[in-house]
């Protein structure tokens, strides 16, 4: 904005354009970005504007507020300001109904866009029968095997497992009776006895008896 231009016409256009009360605070917020204009720029335009009796000036409080001169616009009678009233009522459901419509075409493509294009479905679908391959290989592999365990075979296994168990655990039990008889006429500790006669126990070993 130059020196010599102060504004004023820029903003006298604005306030009859909105037809709306506003403070110079306000008329500076919204037109600044675009145009660049000073806080005090603004209001001294707008108090030279009201000098001129080109818009109205009016205090509220300790704030002056601005608006157009009603008087360069016709008089409105009752019947076309209900007709305005309801054409502002049609034209704000059309916006609603927009911002609607707008929103669930804003859902459908965050949707679309976090989907797999049909490059990528192709590429993963690839993948699968690759992998699929695989497993059927494999599967063909272990089928044609002839060292399949038998369910007999099976059952003696856990069977005789079951008797080395028990015999365990009834050798560990003499083994300690034992051990504990000897302790009783013995001077020193278990521990020491046990080291001198090189006796391992499953504690040792860090092995557990396994429950039958």
């Amino acid at each position: 904005m130059s020196k010599k231009d102060n504004g004023a016409p820029l903003i006298l256009s604005y306030l009859n354009e909105k037809n709306r009360p506003y403070s110079a605070q306000d008329v500076f917020c919204n037109l600044q970005k675009q145009h660049g204009f000073g806080k005090t720029a603004v209001v001294k335009a707008m108090e030279l504007l009201s000098l001129e009796g080109k818009i109205t000036e009016k205090m509220y409080g300790k704030q002056k507020i601005y608006f157009a001169n009603q008087s360069q616009f016709k008089n409105v009678s009752e019947e076309e300001l209900k007709a305005m009233n309801s054409q502002i009522s049609q034209l704000t459901a059309e916006a609603q109904a927009l911002t609607h419509s707008c929103r669930q075409l804003d859902a459908e493509l965050k949707e679309l866009s976090s989907s797999l294009t049909t490059e990528e479905m192709m590429s993963e679908v690839r993948e699968l029968k690759a992998e699929c391959s695989g497993y059927a290989a494999r599967l063909e592999k272990i089928k044609s095997a002839t060292n399949h365990v038998t369910p007999e075979e099976k059952e003696k296994v856990y069977k005789d497992r079951d008797v080395y168990v028990k015999e365990w655990k009834k050798r560990k039990r003499l083994a300690s009776d034992m051990v504990n008889a000897i302790l009783e006429g013995y001077p020193k500790s278990k521990k020491q006895f046990l080291e001198e006669v090189g006796v391992e126990t499953d504690e040792d070993c860090k092995v557990v008896v396994p429950t039958t």
